[in-house]
């Protein structure tokens, strides 16, 4: 696994320090990733910002309780307002508005929520693979739920989230495997699934996903089992200024199993007069 040629830095979210990438200049982009075990901003976008780097200036921030970004003790609660509100507080802590903010999974539904919360922040916004809907749970997902924390678990969740033709290297194991057993890490990500659990799901009541009121593309693998085809056209349903992009021959990951093909999409959206 290579990395993007990009120094890592950190700024004071809310008191708490807060990792991030940059590459690039011109427009911002904020890329903000998914919840899966060992994710990281590094590990999820390095395919993507070299890419979206020729023409932007690109930001890949580590969500709170993941990568090298903070993770706070009890009581402090991993919810999603908390994530909401530390990716608006990033956002302001970079002097950032009128960006365009792309979230996977968990992250979209953070950048969703900061569309809806603190629209002037977001001039366009790109759903890829996104929570934010009741979703059936798909059996295959077992290895990503009932993550077991050996490197042999990692090999099963990455399997898992992508398609049959995805070739697994390991790198891109040793990378995620790592990252997932840090003592600090595991306990925010523990805490992180447990309100997930008790919630019922990582959701919005359908009325606050239709206050989104800025461009949105919504980015769907056509093999995804995380978050299935059907959300994507209930996204399109429920957000008024919205497009689609169905990807086959991918799962959750359109960030890593195909990056060059989500950047170039991506771009063309941003750039497309709305």
């Amino acid at each position: 696994m290579v990395l993007a040629a990009t120094a890592g830095r950190s700024v004071t979210v809310r008191g708490m320090e807060t990792y991030y990438h940059e590459q690039g200049s011109g427009d911002v982009v904020v890329l903000v990733h998914g919840g899966g075990a060992g994710a990281d901003s590094m590990g999820n976008w390095r395919g993507v910002m070299p890419v979206l780097a020729d023409r932007y200036r690109v930001i890949a921030v580590d969500m709170l309780g993941f990568g090298r970004t903070a993770k706070p003790a009890d009581p402090f609660v991993f919810s999603q307002a908390a994530r909401t509100d530390h990716l608006a507080g990033f956002l302001d802590a970079l002097g950032l508005s009128n960006v365009a903010l792309v979230g996977n999974s968990m992250g979209g539904a953070s950048a969703l929520g900061v569309a809806v919360e603190r629209p002037g922040l977001v001039r366009k916004l790109v759903l890829m693979g996104s929570a934010g809907l009741v979703s059936k749970i798909d059996p295959a997902l077992e290895p990503v739920l009932g993550y077991d924390f050996t490197r042999e678990g990692m090999i099963r969740l990455v399997r898992a989230l992508t398609t049959d033709n995805f070739q697994i290297d390991d790198a891109m194991i040793d990378y995620r495997y790592a990252l997932s057993v840090d003592p600090e890490t595991r306990r925010a990500y523990s805490a992180t699934m447990q309100w997930i659990r008790d919630q019922g799901g990582l959701y919005y009541e359908d009325d606050y996903i239709r206050r989104v009121t800025v461009p949105t593309l919504i980015v769907n693998g056509k093999l995804d089992k995380v978050v299935p085809l059907a959300n994507a056209y209930k996204f399109l349903e429920l957000i008024g200024p919205s497009w689609g992009y169905i990807m086959p021959d991918c799962g959750h990951w359109a960030m890593i199993e195909h990056p060059v093909d989500f950047a170039r999409t991506t771009a063309a959206f941003i750039e497309a007069a709305q």
